[in-house]
């Protein structure tokens, strides 16, 4: 059975790609607005699943990855930044505050029409940052423009950092591989 990756995000092929297991990549056809009234684990989970269901027709038999990942702030969901100044608005937002990370993960087996969900929760709290440090910041990470909240923790965005609650550390990057993990084995494809 095929593995695929229903994603464009450099982030997420490179999660996918630890397992060590032979897998594509294709991006999804999926419309990222969040519904009205929905809520940020509700918009995390139906783009998740959306995503992993759209490629099922290219993919007959395979197993399906599917993620999304929403922040929430003070009932604010919060996406990716549009520009550096949506960039530098959202991390001033931000700053000295504790945001939560819906990163939701789909396997959806294509043959079978089997479909697992499960959503991560990771508090961030970043430092108190002033205008130039975060400017300094975006300037050293452009690619913090493609992140939910524009903070790439896994690069300089460590620095913005004051502290994070996790059960699986690679959901804030964009893919709760543990879960993955898991999933894969109950559809028959055990990564050890």
């Amino acid at each position: 059975m095929q593995l695929v990756l229903a994603s464009t995000s450099p982030f997420r092929r490179e999660i996918v790609a630890r397992l060590g297991l032979p897998f594509t990549h294709c991006a999804p056809h999926c419309d990222e607005t969040p519904l009205a009234g929905e809520s940020a684990l509700d918009t995390a989970r139906r783009l998740a699943r959306v995503k992993a269901q759209s490629l099922a027709e290219r993919y007959a038999d395979a197993l399906i990855i599917g993620s999304d990942q929403v922040a929430l702030l003070d009932g604010r969901q919060i996406g990716k930044p549009d520009d550096m100044a949506g960039a530098v608005a959202m991390l001033q937002f931000m700053s000295g505050r504790t945001t939560v990370f819906h990163t939701a993960l789909a396997v959806y087996n294509s043959a079978t029409g089997a479909l697992e969900e499960s959503v991560d929760l990771t508090r961030v709290t970043l430092r108190t940052l002033d205008e130039t440090q975060i400017r300094r910041y975006l300037t050293r990470e452009p690619d913090a423009l493609f992140c939910a909240g524009a903070a790439k923790s896994e690069g300089l965005g460590g620095a913005l950092i004051e502290c994070i609650e996790t059960t699986d550390p690679n959901a804030l990057i964009g893919l709760p591989l543990f879960a993955l993990v898991d999933m894969l084995a109950r559809q028959g494809m055990a990564v050890l």
